[in-house]
């Protein structure tokens, strides 16, 4: 805190920031390269550091449980009742049996975020994916409660493990209003025209499938540009992709790096004329939303977690057909893309601004839903 560029980090930063009920208070902990115990304030929580390890991988392993032991000896000292203990991740899974005992011991919950699908992420080896099921599976089995932000989630949980304890919450964005003074200097320094190109923007790995995207915008006839937002410098992920689809030879394709100001990186999404979203792991994926937020016209992968959000607001492709969704999108008129974008903001408005998320958790934290 204050939160970074990470989604769970992020849902941590905007629950205490739109904080509603006097009676909950939150202690939040904080990787960091100082002393596990130090504590600051952050807005309405009690922000307590563990300090990182040097395990590799398994580094997350040990901050979760750093984190735990550390926050049951401060529950004992400071003689808190009935905690709630929010574990986001299923890192820990596989130790979790040890863990909840000591929880429901002194009286707490324990309630778990599964993150989606982590272990079909490609980034993970296949001994770390194999591990990372096996925790999902023990975390789904011993939460008192799993939140899904996403209904495809808690349905693909169910269908595999059976009766799990579980509900739905989606994860949030906010509201943004349409400005009509766009700053052009990003626009003009990457020779990008306003209103004529398609724009990605994700994080640089297979599963959000640039390399279908890529095929396909390539076999179009679309004169607009395709602008690619991610963090593809020094990765080996951008040679590959280089050499399977020959990019290069297409003008149209550019790689502009990361934004990470959020007023520019807003007027990117305001001024494309698509959003083409290709995250094909995961639950309420917060891209999509920020796209529904700001994009008129958004191309979205067609698997459940993604039509569970974006709903009739979108038009859905599967990996041979986004070309022809191109053509699709070149002929529609503006009337119909505008039907589309009142569509999507009605739809954040009325499901996922974070502060209906944060008044969908204070109920279940005190126990009113």
């Amino acid at each position: 805190m204050p939160a970074q560029y990470g989604g769970f980090e992020t849902f941590v930063d905007e629950l205490v920031s739109h904080q509603q009920s006097d009676q909950i208070k939150y202690h939040v902990a904080n990787l960091s390269k100082s002393e596990t115990g130090r504590h600051s304030e952050y807005k309405t929580a009690d922000v307590f550091d563990i300090k990182a390890r040097h395990f590799g991988p398994a580094n997350v392993i040990f901050y979760d449980r750093d984190a735990i032991n550390y926050a049951l000896s401060y529950i004992k000292d400071n003689e808190i009742e009935a905690p709630i203990f929010y574990i986001l991740g299923n890192t820990l899974g596989a130790f979790i049996g040890h863990y909840a005992k000591k929880i429901h011991k002194i009286g707490g919950k324990m309630l778990v975020n599964p993150d989606g699908l982590e272990w079909k992420r490609s980034k993970w080896i296949k001994p770390i994916q194999m591990y990372l099921k096996f925790s999902e599976q023990k975390m789904a089995k011993i939460a008192d409660l799993i939140i899904s932000d996403n209904q495809g989630i808690e349905d693909y949980l169910k269908s595999e493990y059976g009766d799990v304890s579980s509900t739905v919450i989606a994860y949030g964005t906010n509201p943004v209003a349409r400005d009509s003074k766009i700053d052009t200097t990003w626009f003009e320094a990457q020779g990008v025209k306003q209103k004529d190109y398609y724009l990605v923007v994700g994080r640089f790995v297979p599963e959000n499938n640039y390399e279908a995207i890529i095929q396909n915008f390539m076999a179009s006839d679309t004169t607009r540009d395709l602008v690619i937002v991610t963090n593809h410098q020094g990765n080996p992920y951008f040679d590959k992709l280089r050499d399977i689809t020959g990019f290069e030879q297409d003008k149209r394709i550019k790689f502009v790096g990361t934004v990470y100001d959020k007023e520019t990186l807003l007027a990117i999404r305001q001024q494309a004329f698509a959003y083409i979203h290709g995250h094909a792991v995961g639950g309420t994926n917060p891209g999509l939303l920020e796209a529904m937020n700001a994009t008129d016209l958004n191309l979205v992968y067609n698997v459940s977690f993604n039509r569970n959000v974006a709903l009739d607001s979108a038009l859905f492709w599967q990996l041979d057909s986004l070309t022809a969704l191109l053509a699709q999108a070149e002929k529609l008129e503006v009337s119909e893309i505008e039907q589309l974008a009142v569509r999507a903001r009605t739809i954040i408005a009325e499901k996922y601004t974070w502060e209906r998320i944060v008044a969908q958790y204070e109920r279940l934290f005190l126990n009113e839903s």
